[in-house]
């Protein structure tokens, strides 16, 4: 099964950039994963990381996406009407 790399909405690009950058707490969005891997001790480096554990690597993305799905979650729960 292929997976999709960019989002469903191209406009959205940007927007998802910086809600990255915001989560890591850096400037630029490139450097929001080797963040995260400095957090959690995990060894990443730009160019090649063969050296890493699928394991690893999840943690990165994992740790990174949630936060980004909780700050969405969150967005969205401020702007619905309170009852």
């Amino acid at each position: 099964m292929s997976r999709r790399r960019r989002p469903l909405v191209p406009q959205a690009q940007a927007g998802l950039d910086q809600l990255k950058a915001k989560v890591a707490g850096v400037q630029q969005p490139e450097q929001a994963k080797y963040e995260v891997a400095s957090e959690l001790l995990v060894p990443l480096q730009k160019g090649y990381n063969g050296q890493l554990t699928s394991h690893d690597a999840g943690r990165i993305g994992g740790k990174l996406g949630g936060h980004m799905v909780k700050e969405l979650v969150r967005m969205a729960m401020e702007k619905l009407p309170k009852t």
